[in-house]
């Protein structure tokens, strides 16, 4: 099933405008500014082309600039990507498919791509993971949680996020920090 994902993967990245790795610097790196701090990404578009482009796309269309982190989950993850302060979700372009299994896993200070249920939900909201949860990473039996790269410059701005009180908002039944974690701004740097 992973050669024949391999294969499907390959075909949409050479016939659409999804960049294949070919096409990206092999380790962009995004300076990400948030209301806490700046934390700096270096993402690894040799093993997740297709996450990688989309991830950048958003990026370049300052999409996640106004967005807030709003799913803490201290010891677990930090996300964030979608979601205004007024907790109004972005519109999104469509899904991309699932680069789980790439070889890279969901080790403390990776981000990933957050999805639902269906393992192709993914569009522009993401996840880092505060400690390893290896139990987000593919096996025979699922689909795991695409991870595309990982924090090389202020990881302790993330952990900072993750002692946030969170509560109740909104509709959203628990996790919200009570203080905004604003982007304010994210730009590729190299």
């Amino acid at each position: 099933m992973r050669k024949a994902l391999s294969t499907l993967i390959a075909g949409l990245a050479a016939s659409s405008s999804i960049a294949t790795a070919a096409d990206m610097p092999p380790t962009p790196k995004v300076r990400v500014q948030t209301s806490q701090g700046v934390f700096v990404l270096q993402l690894d578009a040799a093993r997740a082309p297709i996450t990688v482009h989309n991830f950048l796309e958003y990026v370049g269309a300052g999409h996640y600039e106004g967005t807030i982190f709003h799913r803490v989950i201290d010891g677990f993850v930090v996300q964030g990507g979608g979601f205004t302060p007024d907790l109004q979700e972005k519109p999104t372009r469509d899904a991309i498919p699932n680069e789980s299994g790439n070889g890279l896993s969901n080790v403390r200070g990776t981000i990933a791509m957050a999805r639902t249920g269906d393992p192709h939900s993914a569009t522009s909201q993401f996840y880092i993971n505060l400690t390893d949860n290896v139990k987000l990473d593919p096996n025979a039996e699922r689909w795991g949680y695409c991870v595309f790269g990982k924090v090389i410059e202020g990881m302790e701005i993330i952990d900072a996020i993750a002692k946030m009180p969170t509560g109740a908002r909104g509709e959203m039944d628990r996790d919200v920090p009570k203080t905004d974690v604003v982007v304010q701004k994210m730009e590729l740097v190299h």
